[in-house]
């Protein structure tokens, strides 16, 4: 398992186009990723996971990821959610 945690950026956070962004992402890899805000954790691959965090601006998250390109996917992840969504 590995684990990043990083502030998002952009102000509006992760809603509806930066979210696509970000699930379409997290779909290249195999492994299974999560993403978590405060105590709860939602399946990086689900639309609705993801926007029922209600991710806003300057929000710290954690990208959780277990499989066989893990670092890959959370460093991806990380670098995405770090350039405001502009991949």
């Amino acid at each position: 398992m590995y684990v990043k945690e990083v502030v998002v950026q952009n102000q509006v956070g992760l809603h509806a186009r930066p979210a696509t962004f970000f699930i379409q992402k997290a779909n290249e890899f195999n492994s299974s990723i999560w993403v978590e805000k405060e105590e709860r954790r939602v399946n990086a691959k689900s639309l609705l996971g993801v926007l029922s965090l209600g991710i806003v601006g300057n929000t710290s998250i954690k990208i959780i990821a277990d499989g066989p390109d893990e670092e890959d996917a959370v460093k991806g992840l990380v670098n995405l959610v770090q350039s405001g969504f502009v991949d």
